[in-house]
C-alpha cells in the first residue's frame, strides 16, 4: 500500500484531537473504541508491509537536516510490529482501568474541596463525575496516541535528526502520562522522567552531531566509519551508547526506572517497560552496530559485561521488593541487561537472541503488568504480602500471570525460551571461537542471573495466586473481559511464538549475518 509507513506514523498523531474530542462528548467508550480502532488499522498497515519485505519510504526534508523517511527491514519490524501490537490491546485494557483511576482521583480533589470549606461537604452530582471522567478520557486517549506513534517513529527514522525528533516525542506525552494519572507524587516522578530521559536524549544528540557534521549528512545511508576519524568515533559511540542506556534503564542509569514504573497508571507501564525501553537497545542495533561495526568491536565486549551487571542487579534488587509494579520495574531492568548481554556477544546469534528478548520481553512483561493492573482495581492493593490465594478467584489472570512468567524465565514452550537459548548460544560461541577467559566467565554469570529471574518470580507467583486466602479477599472477582482477553491473546501470541520462533527470526538471523559480514 502507498504511503503504509507515513500512514502508520502520523494517523495516531494527526487525529489524536479526534479523540479527545469523542472522548470528552461522548465518554471513555466511544474514544476507547476509536482508538483501538485507528491503531488496529495502522497495525495491519505495518504487519502488511513487514510481510512484502523491505518497505522503504522517502520523502523531502530540509537541507539542513537531509532527507526524511522511514524503513522497514529484518531490523525495525519485530519491534515495530510489538510496539503496534502492545498499544492496540493495550487501548482496550485501558478503559476499565483508567475509569478506576479517573473515579478515585474525582474522590481525592472532592475531599479537598470540602475540607477546605470549613468542614461543610458539597453533594456531588453524578453528571460532574461523569463530565470529569470524558475530560480526562478524552485527553488520556490523545496523548496515548502521540505517545504510540513516537515510539513507531523512533523505529522507522532514516535519519540522525528524524530519529531524535520522534526520541523525543515520546517523552513529551508520557511525562503528561505519569504526571496526570500517576500514583504517590505524581509530578515529581514525571519530572523525574521528563529529565532523566531528556538528559539521555541531549548526550545522544551529541553522538550524532559529532557523526553527522564530520560525515557532511544526517541521513543513514551516508554514515561511512571510514571517513570518521578514530577519536570522533569512539566519543560519539560513548556518547550514543550513554543517551541509549537511560533510555533502556541499565545500570547506573535506571534511577528513574523503579519510580516511573511504579507511579504510572499500569497501560503506561505496560507501554513503557515492554516497548519504549526496548527502544534502546534498537538505537545500539541501528547506530552503533551496523554504522559503526569496527567501533561496536572494540565496544562489544564492555557492553557484554555491562549487561551482565544489569542482569544481577535488577533481579537481586527485583528479590527485595514487595510493590509488585516495582518488582517488574527492576525486572524489567534485568531483562534489558540480557539485551545488552546479547549485543555484547559479537555473534549473530547472540545479536538475534539479543532482538529476540525485546519480543518476547514486551510479551511476557505485557501479561504482568495488566496482571498488576487488575489486582490494583479489584484488590485494591500492590503489595505482595497482603496477597494470596487469588488463583481461584482469578483463575484466568493466574494462568495468564504464568504463562507471562514462564516467558520471562525462558522457559519452553514460551517465546522467552527462544531468546534466551539463542543469546546464551550466540554467547558461548564466541567465548570458544576467540578463546576468551573473560566471556566464558560472563556466560557462566549470566546462567546464574537466569535462576535470579526463576526466583522472583516464582517467589511472586507463589505469594500472589497460591497459598491461603484472606480474609479480606473472600469479595474479590476476576477482572472484565476488557482486562483479560488482552492478556489471553498475548498469552497465546506468546506460546505460539515459542513454537514456531521462525516467525521474526526468519528475518532478524538473516539481518544479524549481514551485518556482521557471516
Amino acid at each position: 500500500m502507498e504511503y503504509a509507513l507515513l500512514q502508520a506514523v502520523f494517523l495516531p498523531l494527526l487525529l489524536s484531537p479526534v479523540a479527545y474530542i469523542i472522548g470528552r462528548k461522548l465518554g471513555p467508550t466511544p474514544a476507547m473504541w476509536f482508538t483501538f480502532g485507528l491503531l488496529l488499522y495502522t497495525t495491519v498497515l505495518v504487519i502488511l508491509a513487514a510481510l512484502s519485505g523491505t518497505t522503504e519510504e522517502h520523502y523531502p526534508w530540509t537541507e539542513q537536516f537531509g532527507e526524511f523517511g522511514f524503513l522497514l527491514d529484518g531490523l525495525a519490524s519485530p519491534f515495530a510490529i510489538i510496539i503496534y501490537v502492545l498499544s492496540t490491546i493495550l487501548a482496550l485494557y485501558s478503559k476499565p482501568y483508567m475509569i478506576h483511576r479517573f473515579h478515585e482521583q474525582f474522590e481525592e480533589e472532592q475531599h479537598e474541596i470540602t475540607s477546605t470549606t470549613s468542614g461543610h461537604s458539597e453533594v456531588v452530582e453524578s453528571s460532574s463525575l461523569s463530565n470529569y471522567v470524558n475530560a480526562k478520557s478524552g485527553l488520556y486517549f490523545a496523548l496515548y496516541l502521540v505517545f504510540a506513534m513516537g515510539m513507531l517513529g523512533t523505529v522507522l527514522a532514516t535519519n540522525l535528526i528524524e530519529f531524535y525528533v520522534f526520541f523525543e516525542i515520546m517523552l513529551i506525552p508520557g511525562f503528561f502520562l505519569v504526571a496526570l494519572w500517576g500514583a504517590g507524587p505524581r509530578r515529581k516522578i514525571g519530572l523525574m522522567f521528563l529529565f532523566w530521559t531528556h538528559a539521555g536524549a541531549v548526550v545522544l544528540l551529541l553522538g550524532f552531531l559529532m557523526i553527522g557534521l564530520t560525515v557532511g549528512s544526517f541521513d543513514f545511508a551516508d554514515i561511512d566509519e571510514s571517513k570518521i576519524p578514530h577519536d570522533i568515533l569512539l566519543l560519539s559511540a560513548i556518547a550514543i551508547s550513554i543517551g541509549l542506556g537511560v533510555k533502556l534503564a541499565v545500570f547506573m542509569f535506571h534511577i528513574w526506572l523503579p519510580w516511573v514504573h511504579g507511579s504510572a497508571p499500569t497501560p503506561i507501564s505496560a507501554l513503557l517497560s515492554p516497548a519504549m525501553i526496548g527502544i534502546g537497545a534498537y538505537g545500539l542495533f541501528r547506530l552503533i552496530v551496523e554504522f559503526l561495526p569496527n567501533t561496536f568491536a572494540e565496544l562489544s565486549i564492555w557492553f557484554h559485561i555491562w549487561g551482565l551487571v544489569t542482569m544481577i542487579y535488577g533481579g537481586a534488587m527485583a528479590l527485595m521488593q514487595d510493590d509488585i509494579k516495582r518488582l517488574l520495574a527492576y525486572s524489567s531492568i534485568s531483562q534489558m541487561g540480557y539485551i545488552l548481554f546479547g549485543i555484547g556477544s559479537m555473534s549473530a546469534l547472540g545479536l538475534s537472541g539479543a532482538e529476540m528478548m525485546y519480543v518476547t520481553h514486551a510479551l511476557g512483561k505485557g501479561i504482568l503488568f495488566m496482571m498488576a493492573g487488575i489486582i490494583i482495581v479489584k484488590v485494591g492493593t500492590r503489595n505482595i504480602s497482603q496477597l494470596g490465594g487469588l488463583a481461584g478467584k482469578m483463575p484466568i489472570t493466574a494462568v495468564c500471570a504464568m504463562i507471562g512468567a514462564l516467558t520471562i524465565m525462558g522457559v519452553p514452550p514460551t517465546s522467552g525460551f527462544m531468546g534466551e537459548w539463542t543469546l546464551f548460544f550466540g554467547a558461548l560461541e564466541t567465548a570458544i571461537e576467540e578463546g576468551s577467559t573473560v566471556r566464558a566467565v560472563t556466560f557462566g554469570l549470566g546462567l546464574v542471573a537466569t535462576a535470579l529471574t526463576m526466583s522472583y518470580m516464582l517467589w511472586m507467583l507463589k505469594r500472589v495466586f497460591f497459598g491461603k486466602l484472606p480474609e479480606h479477599l473472600e469479595k474479590v472477582k476476576e477482572g472484565s473481559w476488557y482486562m483479560t482477553a488482552p492478556m489471553m491473546v498475548l498469552a497465546g501470541f506468546t506460546i505460539v511464538l515459542g513454537i514456531y520462533p521462525d516467525i521474526f527470526f526468519n528475518q532478524i538471523i538473516p539481518y544479524m549475518n549481514g551485518v556482521l559480514g557471516v
